[in-house]
């Protein structure tokens, strides 16, 4: 059962009562991410989730973690370029206290400019390890191909250099600017009662104030770029798409059913080509990334040296055939796949939480599981043909690699 309310300060809950669970799961989303960040002020969002666990004015770091652990629960937070999400799992019996712990990191941390300095050498550290994994490290580089150094390009994590700079005053500022009424969401998930969790939210929460709206401006993507990134590799990563959807969109479903015929899966035409016909790659998948006005469509493959250049060549083949060679045997089977694919997701108070979420930020409304199959069943063979050769044309491939590679090759491609 799907409710919606408001706490007396403004803020949004959106809550599902799911009887037959026993955990319950409470999210706070700030909508301030990477692409709301100054240049020079790149990874700060991140920087901040991370020290909102650092202690606060009747809590250690430690007394956190024992907080949370004597209740079997489990305290985290993430960080996306669009939203910052501090989040709270516990069994029904702990919700108080799992929520006041929450409130508590949420409402009362103190920033301690010795665990800034300590946490300085954490994030780089956590940098060079996305720089040392190169199938994680790839989708970064491909953002900052298509849409540059700024907004959507720039990395969650930050950058060495900008790390560097941060100071506790930084932080306040951040927190100060963006973390308020006007820019939070509260999603709850699992066994509750509706009544009790707005009027415990109420109280834990009610002394928060309204903040500001973070800025938005729109970015064109970089249709047509080649990036190439030496690195001395035993494998060369690929990763190269086109302007997508924003998240909102009415095609948004189309996009998906696309997608899961394109590569999403053992059984797309990506995999079974390139993987298991020619046994070109052993890791290679589309997927599709959406923001509140843009978003891209994009394939990943990790590939040995000399296959890089062929298989790059295969992808953009069956990108440029894919919107005339499209079947309704092809559409069926993604339906049935898309539609019991988010069946099975939403058996999760974690990936409900989640969804409710996103549903007030992007829509401002909420869609019943019969409603989104509903209009998946509803697209037809020419609503997605239509829709694939609106976006797929050689001039608006975009393409970044990683590895030892001669960019000049690819770009001929292109």
């Amino acid at each position: 059962m799907f409710i919606k309310r408001y706490l007396d300060n403004g803020i949004p809950v959106v809550m599902e009562q799911l009887k037959n669970f026993r955990s319950v799961m409470v999210g706070i989303w700030v909508r301030v991410g990477s692409r709301n960040e100054e240049n020079s002020k790149n990874g700060i969002s991140h920087f901040v989730e991370h020290m909102f666990f650092k202690g606060t004015k009747k809590r250690t770091a430690t007394d956190i973690s024992i907080d949370i652990d004597s209740m079997a629960g489990e305290l985290n937070g993430f960080t996306s370029r669009e939203n910052t999400v501090f989040y709270v799992k516990v069994l029904d019996e702990f919700v108080y206290r799992g929520i006041e712990l929450l409130s508590d990191i949420f409402l009362h941390s103190t920033f301690p400019e010795s665990e800034i300095e300590k946490e300085k050498g954490v994030i780089k550290e956590e940098i060079k390890l996305v720089e040392d994994t190169p199938d994680d490290y790839i989708h970064d580089l491909f953002s900052k191909t298509i849409w540059g150094e700024d907004g959507l390009g720039q990395p969650v994590l930050g950058r060495k250099e900008t790390i560097k700079t941060f100071t506790r005053e930084d932080l306040i500022n951040h927190i100060k600017k963006y973390y308020g009424t006007s820019d939070t969401v509260i999603a709850c998930a699992g066994n509750f009662n509706p009544d009790k969790m707005v009027s415990l939210l109420n109280e834990l929460f009610g002394s928060l104030r309204r903040g500001s709206k973070p800025e938005l401006s729109h970015q064109a993507f970089l249709k047509g770029k080649v990036t190439a990134l030496q690195k001395d590799l035993s494998e060369v990563h690929i990763c190269l798409g086109v302007e997508g959807l924003p998240f909102a969109s009415p095609e948004r479903y189309t996009l998906a059913l696309l997608n899961t015929i394109l590569g999403a899966s053992v059984s797309s035409r990506l995999f079974q080509e390139i993987r298991e016909k020619k046994g070109y790659a052993y890791s290679i998948y589309s997927f599709v990334n959406s923001y509140i006005d843009t978003g891209y469509w994009a394939i990943y493959a990790g590939v040995s040296k000399k296959r890089a250049l062929t298989v790059t060549k295969l992808i953009i083949d069956e990108l440029l055939n894919f919107p005339t060679t499209l079947t309704e045997a092809e559409l069926r089977r993604a339906k049935d796949q898309l539609k019991g694919n988010i069946v099975l997701s939403l058996e999760s108070t974690s990936n409900r939480m989640q969804s409710i979420a996103r549903q007030e930020i992007y829509f401002k409304k909420y869609f019943t599981i019969q409603e989104i199959l509903t209009e998946i069943e509803k697209v037809t063979l020419k609503q997605a043909k239509h829709l694939a050769s609106e976006l797929l044309s050689l001039n608006k491939i975009s393409l970044a690699l990683l590895g030892a590679v001669q960019k000049e090759e690819f770009e001929e491609l292109l």
